[in-house]
């Protein structure tokens, strides 16, 4: 880490407010991770429109982040936030924190969670749980095992010495999270060849119709806000949130890599595969313009981008631990696969799968997935 302090000197966490305090917000990473191989610097414009009003997150929900200075230097950052939607699934008096950086320095880290605690309380907020970048639905997370390798798209990134820190400021585990790497050019198991053959005439699987976007978009976040309805931590996803999402998948994929089964012609379950960006956005350091979307462009079309992430499945909750719902599930991860391994992807990412899916993971294990990340969300009752 480029920056080095003696204790004694005093930490500052000043609040972030305007446009301007945004940027820096937004920077903090960069001070903080400038010399580790494993972090992926975001796209700057994508981070401002993520904290801003266009972020339709914030149309039920609010936020606060704040800076950690020591000598006119960032040395840290946190975000809190309140969600209504999640306070009305799960009580009026919840909270998160999120968007937590900080220098290997004990006083700035509990500086900021207690800075972030100080906040929540004000909005009434008794149970804290995180980080949330901002929601379950966004990235989430605090990376517990697997620090050999960079995460992925949209997946995020913090030091090993994290976990230890907020568990000595009263977190405890709360739930894990975990990330699945697989091989695109799996053998189908015969217990699954068998199982997909009895429901062959009732399944179909499809590609988006790219002609009827918006009400394909619609479809996906219907199921899987039915499929995970009764998981740990649901939040659903808005109609505006989900098209926001949609938009991104409309210009990053080909319709192939998103396949929605249907059972007896009802739309029942899908799947959807994203390029890994973050083989590409190191070279970009966090900037489109001038050159870097057309080198985005360019790994895009080209094809040498060799990995990927599964963002988005569901199969919807009457077919959960049925064998229909196995034969759907394994339709909707098997039916990309040939035109995810012909744009070169040899290995995608399945993320995130609560670590007590165990019909999931299983389905996983059992088409050669291993278990390679986890991430963990933390929880404290704030007095």
């Amino acid at each position: 880490m480029p920056v080095n302090h003696q204790a004694n000197e005093e930490v500052k966490i000043i609040p972030v407010s305007g446009f301007r305090d945004i940027g820096k917000f937004i920077d903090v990473p960069w001070w903080l991770y400038a010399d580790d191989p494993m972090w992926v610097p975001p796209l700057r414009l994508e981070r401002r429109l993520h904290f801003s009003g266009f972020n339709p997150y914030f149309k039920h929900a609010r936020w606060q982040g704040w800076i950690a200075y020591r000598n006119n230097q960032p040395v840290g950052r946190i975000s809190a936030q309140i969600d209504d939607l999640h306070r009305q699934r799960y009580g009026p008096d919840t909270g998160h924190f999120g968007m937590l950086e900080s220098i290997h320095d004990e006083a700035v880290f509990s500086s900021l969670i207690q800075t972030a605690e100080n906040w929540l309380r004000q909005q009434g907020a008794c149970q804290i749980t995180g980080p949330f970048n901002f929601s379950i639905n966004q990235e989430c997370g605090l990376l517990v095992q697997g620090f050999d390798s960079p995460p992925v798209f949209m997946m995020p990134y913090s030091p090993g010495w994290y976990a230890t820190q907020l568990e000595q400021n009263g977190y405890r585990s709360c739930k894990d999270l975990l990330a699945y790497w697989l091989e695109t050019d799996f053998d189908p198991p015969s217990a699954m060849q068998a199982i997909d053959r009895k429901y062959q005439h009732q399944i179909q699987v499809r590609p988006l119709r790219r002609d009827r976007f918006s009400e394909e978009i619609e479809i996906m976040r219907d199921i899987f806000n039915d499929a995970w309805s009764d998981n740990w931590g649901f939040v659903p996803f808005t109609v505006e949130e989900f098209a926001e999402l949609g938009g991104s998948l409309r210009w990053l994929v080909p319709d192939e890599f998103i396949q929605i089964a249907e059972m007896d012609g009802v739309p029942v379950a899908f799947m959807a595969v994203l390029p890994n960006l973050n083989e590409i956005l190191p070279a970009l350091n966090g900037a489109l313009f001038p050159l870097g979307l057309f080198k985005l462009i360019n790994k895009l079309k080209s094809g040498s981008i060799t990995t990927g992430r599964v963002p988005l499945m569901g199969v919807r909750k009457q077919f959960h631990n049925t064998l229909p719902g196995i034969a759907l599930a394994f339709k909707v991860i098997d039916a990309p696969r040939k035109f995810v391994k012909s744009r070169g992807i040899g290995h995608v990412e399945l993320s995130w799968i609560l670590e007590d899916n165990q019909s999931m993971r299983t389905i996983l294990e059992k088409i050669g997935g291993r278990e390679y990340k986890r991430y963990r969300i933390y929880e404290k009752t704030l007095m």
